[in-house]
Order: structure tokens, then C-alpha cells, then sequence
């Protein structure tokens, strides 16, 4: 056996002594009153302990928790833990589509959402957040802190949109650059699927940076007008309003590199479930390794010990002079 803090013990010992020392050496009131005798005769009737063995106890309390308070261990030596877990990407769309209306209050907010349920679902795993639209860009490094993470999603507004055509092709290459050195390449997509056009040759990119793609699509398939910076409808050369819909195609995509996609809706069912597709697939990924002493914590012994012994010492103090009063009312005379 050992103590964590041994410190503490060898400091609070000394006090200890003095203060055994000043209590036993120093009468109480009464003593220095009364004879020896006449309060022998006074206690006589007391159901207390004697005032020796009461002072025992207290003192043996004390010092039991002197020790609790010291921590007392047995050590086992050091102990390797394996850690093991997920490091994923996950992606935001912010093009224009996004500000479109047939999700509440608009695609982009309803994406930060579910980006956030999804980083809930996915406790002590490395994710990692870009955003992309014609570019793509890094929001934050890869991190366990999901709290962290959720206020920088938090903080992506329709400042960040932008009105140009999404590129997938530049968020896998910068994708794969991020990824790159992982034991496995996982990207997680929250769009609403793009256009056909957008989506050519995404496949062959995700095939030759080896990464798995799984998506969150984010919209209807009956759509929504795309609205402008002060929220009006865009319209198209014709003159026709400019409708987006749900696009699908990425979700097949997704597939064939062998991740799965979901349409989101409105609960956590969809993106939970999705997250435990993902943990069931690669939760044999290794972390790393970390350290630990391994201890048996023993304070709790003494501290019991020393809670019981108070208990005993303070239930036998002498309750307010009642055995001198019993006393005295027998001796009184008639």
C-alpha cells in the first residue's frame, strides 16, 4: 500500500500531535472548578463515555481522516489501453441552393442541424468539418471536441453561400488531402445533391483518393425556388423561377464507393442511424495507445472508519449539564 499524496499526510501529522497534546494537557471549565472527586460523584449518573475514552475516539477519527484525506492505494503498475474509434470528414454545402425554403427555415440551417445530431451521435470519434461550394475549405482540424465543433457550425450563416455552381470534384481532392495518411478515408456529405453536372466524374475521384462516401441529402423532391441574397426567387433566361430539387444521384454515388446515404428528415433517427452504419463498419479502427496507473483506491476504508468513530463520540457527549442537574435534585435537601 502506498499514498497518492503523501504530502498531505506527513504535513497534517504534526497539528495532529499538537492538538492531542493541548487536549489532553488542558483542563475543561468544569475541571478546573470542581474537585476530582466531586465531579466523580457528579458523573456518577452520566450515560456518557469517560471523558479519556470519549477523547480516543475523536482523536482516532481524525486521524483516520487524516488519512482518507492522504489517499491510500494499492498500485498495480502501469496498464497499456488501446484506444480505438472512428477519424471522419464531414462537409457542408453552402452554394445557393441552399437557401432554399422546402426544409425549415431554409436547406442550410436545417443541414447545420442534422451536422450537429450527427457529431451527438458520434461521442469521443476525430471528425473533422469543411464547407464547399465552387471551392472547398477547412472550418475545423479534427478534433473529439464535439462542443467545439458545434459552436463553428453554429457560426456558418447565408454570408457563407455562395450563388457559383458546387464542385464535387474539388471537395474529394480536398477531401483527399485531408484524409491523407488515415487508415480509412471517410467523407460525410451534407447537400442536397447538386445538379447532374456537378456530380461528373466524382465517382473516379473518390475511387482514386480511396475514400467512402456517405451522404446526408438535404431538400424534397418536388423542390424549391433558389432565392437571392434578400430572398427573392431567381428566375432563369426564359423568365421562369429557378427550382431545385433533391437529387439522389449522390446517394448512388455514395453507395458505389461502398458508404450509404439518407434522406434527412425531421428526428435524429436518420443521421444516428447512418452514424452507427458507419462506427459498425470501422469501429476496429486503432487511435492509438495511452498509459494509465492502474490503482485499488482504499480511502474510503478509513473515511467509513472515521464517520463511524464521530458518530460514536459525539452521541456520548454529556447532554447540557443534565446528569449534574439529576445529580444535584438527589442531593438536595428537604
Amino acid at each position: 500500500m502506498e499514498f497518492v499524496y503523501p504530502q498531505f499526510f506527513w504535513v497534517m501529522i504534526v497539528p495532529f500531535a499538537v492538538f492531542v497534546f493541548l487536549v489532553t494537557t488542558n483542563k475543561d471549565k468544569v475541571a478546573r472548578i470542581f474537585d476530582e472527586k466531586v465531579l466523580e460523584r457528579l458523573r456518577a449518573d452520566s450515560e456518557t463515555l469517560p471523558n479519556s475514552l470519549r477523547n480516543l475516539v475523536l482523536f482516532a477519527a481524525v486521524f483516520l481522516m487524516i488519512v482518507a484525506l492522504a489517499r491510500p492505494v494499492i498500485d498495480r503498475g502501469e496498464k497499456v489501453v488501446h484506444l480505438q474509434g472512428i477519424t471522419l470528414l464531414t462537409a457542408l454545402d453552402i452554394s445557393g441552393s441552399m437557401r432554399s425554403k422546402d426544409r425549415y427555415p431554409n436547406r442550410l440551417e436545417f443541414a447545420k442541424s442534422k451536422l450537429k445530431q450527427f457529431l451527438d451521435a458520434l461521442p469521443g470519434d476525430k471528425v473533422g468539418v469543411m464547407a464547399f461550394a465552387h471551392n472547398a475549405f477547412v472550418l475545423a482540424p479534427f478534433t473529439s471536441d464535439a462542443a467545439t465543433l458545434k459552436q463553428i457550425v453554429d457560426g456558418v450563416n447565408e454570408e457563407y453561400i455562395n450563388m457559383a455552381s458546387t464542385d464535387f470534384l474539388a471537395l474529394a481532392e480536398e477531401a483527399g488531402r485531408l484524409l491523407r495518411g488515415k487508415k480509412e478515408k471517410i467523407l460525410v456529405v451534407f447537400t442536397d445533391g447538386g445538379d447532374p453536372e456537378s456530380l461528373k466524374g466524382l465517382q473516379e475521384a473518390l475511387k482514386q483518393e480511396g475514400i467512402t462516401l456517405y451522404a446526408v441529402l438535404i431538400g424534397t423532391k418536388k423542390g424549391a425556388p433558389v432565392l437571392d441574397r434578400r430572398g427573392r426567387p431567381l428566375k432563369k433566361r426564359d423568365g421562369t423561377i429557378a427550382i431545385t430539387q433533391l437529387n439522389e444521384v449522390l446517394g448512388t454515388i455514395a453507395r458505389q464507393s461502398g458508404g450509404d446515404y439518407v434522406i434527412a428528415g425531421y428526428g435524429r433517427e436518420d443521421v444516428a442511424r447512418l452514424a452507427h452504419k458507419i462506427r459498425q463498419r470501422f469501429a476496429g479502427e486503432k487511435q492509438g495507445t495511452i498509459r494509465v496507473r492502474e490503482r485499488v483506491e482504499l480511502f474510503v476504508y478509513p473515511l467509513a472508519g472515521a464517520v463511524l468513530l464521530l458518530l460514536m463520540g459525539l452521541s456520548s457527549m454529556p447532554r447540557s449539564g443534565e446528569g449534574f442537574r439529576r445529580r444535584f435534585r438527589k442531593e438536595k435537601p428537604a
